[in-house]
Parts: structure tokens; C-alpha cells; sequence
């Protein structure tokens, strides 16, 4: 019997139980005042503090791999970031500001531009405050906000866990996450998938349950539950383990190709290292981010032959740059827009700078050539058949093969089979195209259910793409978050999908739950979550339908 049900959305797959600590919420403001006697030495306290922050990250990422690594290295350059610093230094002198006010107000204002930008920028605005807090904290001469010290099996509840907390917990203490906000794509639920820790997030009303000795967690339905007596720790893991043997393919023999998603050379060292197939999608933007002009087709070689190296002799897809308004590149000078997810971003961009595409087809090319992977290319926000074939004769005009593209805006699920005469391949991109068929920003909590990838609509749309791919005998994939979960990728599967791809530490578990079951349970799991009108009686019909039969 339990005292409270609560439901949120489940990011992180598993079932666990017991008790409960809390992850202190942020600091809050610091005062602007005293004014410090001495400014000059009040503004060189700042460099210092924010050096020990990044060294500290730094050190917690030397021993951590993979996506953790990839965050809390991500975090702490952004501690080091030397115009953070100067610009409170520069509050400290001019204002009279304390250093740690200084800081939080410096912080702000990177905050509120990367909150402009939206999309995939807005997402590093809780990297800069967690990165501003751990510095105040520093700067106070107190312990930073963020996950205490475990003592022994925890479920840990919070207001929202900034990434470079996620990534530095310890799976073998941390039996579930449950936070009342956050959505199903931050890079919170990434990393919980990827660190096997059952998880939820959008729990409406979580906080406000008070002192609660326990919590029962279902990462699969959302489900949170306070148990009415003594809870008892279970862990998700308990009495599990994967085993696969690094071919994805149904326990009949139907084969279904399982790769990582990677964003660079250390995403692509460790999906190598967890046994991916090969690589669903190489995002190629987040090699330059930072850049303010276009990197040469020399430079752009170089940085992808690394992401390829792990690969030789094998798939990858290669997104071309996925930027415009929600992930700016400087060198692009993108146009202010009132809606950046509406406007001119991905191939979009492409249509006014094709030198800026020819180039990176060029870079492509040269990198396929020298690291011997098996490349082919695919464009994002691709929405109709025109646009899918212009892209395709640039593909084949580099000297590339094989040309696709991303299924994330509805209308080009809508018309598939068009698309798919224009190219060889397409792949579909569950998060954002969940964002545009329910229109809800993927990044507000306040919507998060909407996103529920399980979603029925989304699952019909994916439909149509997979019965479209089957009539002209060409694959179909999904690289959208949605594969990461064992019982859903068997569903897409069912929907005629020929390929998943995922982050690295979702690898084994799919790839062992994928040789569990037969290709016509996948297939009636399909039918039956298509036949549902909510994300909660999808996921019961289909598991309800995937119960392994390996005997038959």
C-alpha cells in the first residue's frame, strides 16, 4: 500500500525502492553589499575561486568516462572560461561589488543570452548557474549546492540536478532519481539512462510531500510512490544483468543494427568501447560550437577523421550542421528570429550558405577516405521531397554515396514514401519531432509529458515512416532519445524501424532485450501501443506483449 502517488515522466527505465535523501536547492542570492574596502583585491579573488571550481570538475571527470566525462569536462572549461571572470571582475571594480555577487550577476547575463538563443543553447543555461553557484560557494567559503555525500543506498530527490551532479553520481549508491522538473531530452535524463539509474522527471507536487522516509520508483511508468510503512531498498539492477554479444538482432534472427549517437571523439571512443554496432548519428555541429569563423576543410577533416577512427570498416552517419537560431554559430551570423525552433536552422541554412555545406561535404568525404568508416550523410529539418532531393545531389556531387535524411518535422513523416524516392536512407529524430507534432517546447518541465516519446501520436507518425520504408525495401532508422529504451526500441522495431541508435551507455541493455524477444512480439507490441490514447497505456500494453518467451 503506498500513502502518495505522484506521476511524472519516465526518463530513465527500472524499478526501485528506498530511502529518500534531498539535494539542497541552489544558494541563494548573494548580497550586494558590503562594498569590499579594497576592490583590486576583492576583483583578484575571483580568478583564483574559479580556478579551484574547474580543477575540482576536472578531476572528478579524470575519473569518469564516456558522456559523464564529456559533461563535467564541458563544465568545468565553462568554470575556467576567462570572460566570465573578467566580466565580474570588472562589476567588482566599477560597482563595488563582493566578488560572489559580482559572479552571480556576470553569470545572469551569459545566462539570459543563452536563454534567448533557445533550443539547444537554452539547455546550458543550468551549466552556467550550477558553474556560478559552485564558484560563490567558493568564493563564501561554504559547501557548493549539489548532491551530499551517500552513505549507502539513496533514491535522491530535488527541485532539478545540474548535469555535472548527474554525471558524478555513483550507480552503485544511487538507486533512482526523481526531480520536480526537467524534461525527458536534458542532459539530465541522458545521463541517468546512460548510467542505468532509473529516473523521473516533472513529478508535479514531489517537494512538496515534506519529510518522507522512502519512495518506490518506477522509471518506466513515472510513477512515485510513498509507501504507507518501511520501504524497502531495492535496487533496479537486482537480480538482472545484460548480456549481449554486440549484434543486435531479435531472438528469431530479424537483424536490427544497434549504434551510439556522438558528438566527438570521446563520445565515439566510448560507444566503440560499449560495443555499438557503428554510429546513427554523428553530430557534427558540437565540434564547433565555440568557433567564430568557419574551421578550414582541413581543420573540419581533422576534427571528424577522430570521431570516425573508432569506426573503421563500419557505419556512420554523418548529420551535416544541425545550426541556425537554436544552436548559433558565429561564423553563420544567424538573424535574430521571435521563434528560433520555426526558423532557419539545419538544411535551411544550407539553401542561402551552400559553400558552407560544400565545404563540410568536402571535409566529409576526405575523413570517410582517410579513416576508412563506411560514411554516409544525412541533413536535418528537412520538411519536404524538394528538399530532401536537393540535398541528395550535393551528397552525390561530393564523391559521398549514400544520402538521407532527418525525419523531425511531422510533414515529412506525413510524406515519407515522396521523401524516400530522393534518398537512400532517412532517420528519425524522436525528440524534436515530438516537440513539433505536440508544440511543446522540449525544454519547459511544464510540458514534459507531452514529449513522453510513448506518446501515441508519435508512435503513429513513426508508423507511417516505417510502413513507407518497408514498401520501397530502404532503411529506417531512429536516433532521437527514444531508443534508448529497451521496451520502446522493441516497439519501433515493431513499426519497421531496421535501426537504433543511442547513447553509449544504453547499448548492452537494448541489445540485450532486442535478443530476447521474437520480431512478431514486436510487432504486436507496435499494434498495441498504437492502439492506446495515452504514453502510460502504451507502455503497459506493450510490455504486456514483449513478456520474453524465449522457450518458443
Amino acid at each position: 500500500m503506498s500513502s502518495a502517488r505522484l506521476k511524472g515522466v519516465g526518463v530513465s527505465a527500472g524499478r526501485a525502492s528506498g530511502p529518500v535523501v534531498r539535494v539542497a536547492d541552489p544558494l541563494p542570492e548573494p548580497a550586494a553589499t558590503p562594498a569590499p574596502a579594497d576592490p583590486a583585491a576583492e576583483a583578484a579573488r575571483i580568478k583564483p575561486a574559479a580556478e579551484a571550481v574547474a580543477a575540482r570538475l576536472n578531476e572528478r571527470a579524470e575519473a569518469a568516462s564516456g558522456e559523464a566525462k564529456a559533461v563535467l569536462e564541458t563544465t568545468a572549461m565553462m568554470a575556467a572560461d576567462p570572460s566570465l571572470a573578467s566580466q565580474a571582475e570588472k562589476l567588482v571594480t566599477a560597482r563595488s561589488l563582493p566578488a560572489a555577487r559580482a559572479v552571480f550577476e556576470a553569470a545572469e547575463t551569459f545566462a539570459a543570452a543563452l536563454a534567448a538563443a533557445g533550443g539547444y543553447m537554452a539547455e546550458r543555461v543550468k551549466d552556467i548557474r550550477d558553474v556560478r553557484d559552485r564558484i560563490v560557494a567558493e568564493l563564501m567559503g561554504v559547501e557548493p549546492p549539489g548532491v551530499p555525500t551517500l552513505t549507502g543506498p539513496t533514491v535522491l530527490i530535488a527541485r532539478d540536478l545540474a548535469p555535472a551532479d548527474t554525471a558524478g553520481l555513483d550507480p552503485t549508491k544511487v538507486l533512482a532519481l526523481v526531480t520536480e522538473e526537467g524534461g525527458p531530452t536534458s542532459h539530465t535524463a541522458i545521463l541517468a539512462r546512460s548510467l542505468g539509474i532509473p529516473a523521473v522527471v516533472a513529478t508535479t507536487g514531489l517537494l512538496a510531500l515534506g519529510e518522507i522516509r522512502g519512495l518506490i520508483v518506477d522509471g518506466d511508468t513515472g510513477v512515485v510512490e510513498v509507501p504507507a510503512g518501511q520501504v524497502q531498498v531495492l535496487a533496479a539492477g537486482a537480480g538482472k544483468e545484460f548480456h549481449w554479444n554486440g549484434v543486435g538482432i531479435t531472438f528469431d534472427g530479424n537483424r536490427i543494427k544497434v549504434l551510439a549517437n556522438v558528438g566527438s571523439a570521446a563520445d565515439a571512443t566510448a560507444a566503440a568501447t560499449n560495443g555499438a554496432e557503428g554510429v546513427g548519428l554523428f553530430r557534427t555541429e558540437f565540434c564547433y560550437l565555440s568557433a567564430t569563423n568557419e574551421p578550414s576543410v582541413a581543420e573540419q577533416t581533422a576534427a571528424y577523421s577522430a570521431v570516425l577512427k573508432p569506426f573503421a570498416g563500419k557505419p556512420v552517419t554523418v548529420r551535416t550542421l544541425d545550426a541556425g537560431a537554436d544552436k548559433p554559430l558565429a561564423f553563420l551570423a544567424p538573424e535574430p528570429e521571435p521563434n528560433p525552433a520555426l526558423g532557419v536552422r539545419g538544411l535551411r541554412v544550407a539553401f542561402t550558405r551552400t559553400d558552407v555545406l560544400d565545404r563540410q561535404l568536402e571535409a566529409i568525404a576526405a575523413a570517410a577516405a582517410e579513416t576508412g568508416a563506411l560514411v554516409q550523410v544525412m541533413a536535418p529539418m528537412v520538411a519536404t521531397a524538394e528538399e530532401a532531393s536537393w540535398f541528395a545531389e550535393r551528397v552525390r556531387a561530393a564523391g559521398i554515396a549514400k544520402a538521407g535524411v532527418m525525419i523531425e518535422v511531422p510533414a515529412a513523416a506525413l510524406t515519407a514514401r515522396e521523401i524516400f524516392d530522393a534518398v537512400d536512407f532517412v532517420s528519425l529524430g524522436t525528440n524534436d519531432l515530438a516537440q513539433y507534432t505536440f508544440a511543446a517546447d522540449r525544454q519547459v518541465g511544464a510540458v514534459a509529458a507531452l514529449n513522453d516519446p510513448w506518446q501515441p501520436a508519435l508512435l503513429r507518425l513513426i508508423a507511417l515512416v516505417g510502413k513507407a520504408a518497408g514498401e520501397v525495401g530502404k532503411p529506417a532508422g531512429v536516433c532521437g532519445e527514444a531508443a534508448a529504451d529497451p521496451h520502446l526500441a522493441a516497439v519501433l522495431v515493431g513499426l519497421g524501424m531496421t535501426s537504433l541508435s543511442m547513447n553509449a551507455g544504453a547499448l548492452n541493455r537494448v541489445g540485450a532485450g532486442l535478443a530476447e524477444v521474437h520480431f512478431d512480439q514486436c510487432q504486436l507490441a507496435a499494434k498495441a501501443a498504437l492502439a492506446t490514447h495515452d504514453p502510460e497505456h502504451a507502455r503497459l500494453a506493450a510490455r504486456a506483449a514483449l513478456t520474453p518467451r524465449r522457450q518458443h
